[in-house]
């Protein structure tokens, strides 16, 4: 029987401020990936690049007939850790470094499950019979506003500190990840972004331009208008869809290449 595997477009861009680019990505046929970097002296691009690196050593690992949906949390869960301890070790060996993390967002399929990895602002999203729905939910203090009531969406969306993260990989051990597992479907379409899309466009238009567009043309799509909003943070784009049959090759992108 077939294995199923993501079919994929995606696109790293560093955008119209920023004069480097933080961000880094991986796509494969059973691991995609965003993660978003900041801090110290070229900290971003290295945290980042340091948590995709290591996720790639899941790859080959996850593609096992044997493993279950709980195996799968575990081997997540555990790379979290890895990823976590990798950045502290490179941090402690040059002070410059010190106070760099990176946002994680990952989804593996295996099977007839989708394995969602999740730390930070960075994004999943789920287009599935027309509708799009957020899988990761914002570690971010704005979030937990919003989720306790004194805060709304509108609001915050204006708010000066909507990017202030409550959760981050940089070493500090102290994780507390989202770690879910989906039955997927059919027709699914998955989308994974950095920040520099989710907070330049709204929900409502990238739902747009994911619905209307194959999966190049949608990547083309979403990074141009956040172009022609004046694209102010790298952003990052990765658009999945399931197939069978299909030759993927594993690719880095971003700072990660």
């Amino acid at each position: 029987m077939s294995q199923p595997v993501f079919a994929l477009a995606a696109r790293s861009a560093i955008g119209l401020r920023r004069s480097g680019n933080e961000d880094s990505a991986i796509t494969s046929a059973n691991l995609i990936a965003v993660a978003d970097g900041m801090g110290g002296h070229a900290g971003g691009e290295v945290a980042s690049a340091i948590a995709i690196k290591e996720l790639t050593k899941l790859i080959p690992i996850s593609q096992s007939v044997h493993i279950d949906a709980d195996s799968i949390e575990d081997l997540l869960a555990q790379t979290m850790v890895d990823i976590d301890s990798e950045i502290a070790r490179v941090a402690s060996e040059d002070p410059e470094l010190r106070g760099m993390g990176t946002t994680l967002t990952a989804l593996l399929l295996h099977e007839d499950r989708i394995a969602l990895m999740h730390i930070g602002d960075s994004r999943a999203y789920r287009l599935r019979d027309g509708e799009l729905e957020q899988l990761s939910l914002d570690h971010t203090v704005l979030q937990e506003l919003i989720d306790q009531g004194k805060l709304t969406i509108a609001e915050a969306s204006e708010h000066p500190q909507r990017s202030l993260l409550t959760q981050v990989l940089m070493g500090s051990g102290n994780l507390d990840p989202v770690l879910v597992v989906y039955e997927r479907k059919a027709g699914d379409r998955y989308l994974l972004c950095s920040d520099g899309l989710s907070s330049v466009l709204s929900n409502k238009e990238i739902k747009s331009l994911l619905k209307k567009n194959k999966r190049e043309d949608a990547v083309a799509a979403l990074v141009d208008a956040t172009y022609v909003n004046d694209a102010p943070d790298n952003v990052t784009v990765i658009v999945a869809d399931i197939a069978t049959d299909l030759a993927v090759e594993t690719e880095l992108h971003g700072a990660s290449k």
